[in-house]
């Protein structure tokens, strides 16, 4: 039990800090493309956790039958869905963008059944339903700008990708520390971003770079939603089950539209306090349970 509510814990933070990254990725990508965004934070993210690897004199170590899976999990997580991310983000609204990503707990459910051939509960079903019902309460229905196919294609990738790295997380062996294979994954997902960003770096307004909202924008998504969020995220499904996990990405819309209301003054109405009662109530059913 302690487990889990510490596995928790660690999961509600991460979605909480990717809550509020959507706000900062619509301003960032303005003036950094999204592929060289992602390959930027990275850069960020990877000095930051070496930094914190040093100084806690991680054992780097990794058995040679995982190579093949950290490479997987950077490829599949860190560059193919955050990269297809972004792209959604930028072509689509914030209502789409919640609404698809919001699609990934039910595919972690599917791929935890495929890959790890965990356990498909009735309470983890009706978890994840009431959590998705909970999302479009939030988030409405009726302004989705469904012109932007292109970008909810993108998030669909993006979704789906996501689960599946998140997936495979667990198949690393539990003792393995999360800052070492957060940093080999980024490492990995850094070699295969950079042949396609580095020619294009030269179009990037060197002199934008300077402005303290983009540069802490892109502090904020590199050291915080990155290193912190993924390490964050990493553990938390170390200490539950994947398909258990997933639930606490609803997170990420409720606290993007709590900020929106608390800091850009955004309007939210009961159906906003409807919606998050219905999350709460599933993560508590995956708090609960036992597996």
């Amino acid at each position: 039990m302690k487990n889990t509510l510490l596995g928790s814990l660690f999961l509600i933070l991460a979605s909480s800090i990717w809550g509020g990254m959507y706000v900062v990725v619509k301003v960032v990508v303005a003036v950094i493309p999204p592929l060289e965004l992602v390959w930027l934070r990275y850069l960020v993210a990877i000095v930051t956790l070496l930094i914190v690897g040093f100084i806690t004199r991680q054992n780097w170590r990794i058995e040679k039958r995982y190579f093949s899976l950290i490479i997987a999990i950077g490829i599949i997580g860190n560059a193919i869905s955050i990269v297809t991310q972004e792209t959604g983000t930028m072509l689509s609204s914030a209502q789409m963008g919640a609404i698809i990503t919001s699609s990934t707990p039910a595919f972690m459910v599917i791929f935890a059944r495929l890959i790890l051939k965990e356990r498909l509960t009735l309470k983890k079903i009706l978890s994840v339903c009431l959590a998705t019902i909970g999302v479009f309460l939030i988030v409405g229905v009726g302004h989705i700008d469904v012109s932007s196919k292109l970008g909810g294609i993108w998030l669909m990738t993006a979704a789906l990708t996501w689960a599946l790295m998140s997936v495979l997380v667990k198949r690393l062996p539990s003792d393995y520390s999360q800052v070492v294979v957060t940093t080999y994954s980024i490492l990995v997902s850094l070699i295969v971003l950079t042949p396609f960003v580095l020619p294009r770096l030269q179009a990037i307004n060197i002199s934008q770079l300077s402005h303290p909202t983009i540069w802490g924008g892109l502090l904020y998504l590199g050291i915080v939603s990155t290193a912190g969020g993924f390490l964050l995220w990493n553990r938390g499904l170390q200490m539950l089950n994947a398909s258990s996990g997933g639930i606490f990405f609803f997170f990420q819309p409720l606290v993007g539209t709590l900020l929106g209301w608390l800091i850009l003054g955004e309007t939210i109405g009961v159906m906003f306090w409807l919606g998050s009662i219905l999350i709460l109530i599933g993560v508590l059913f995956v708090i609960k349970q036992k597996d």
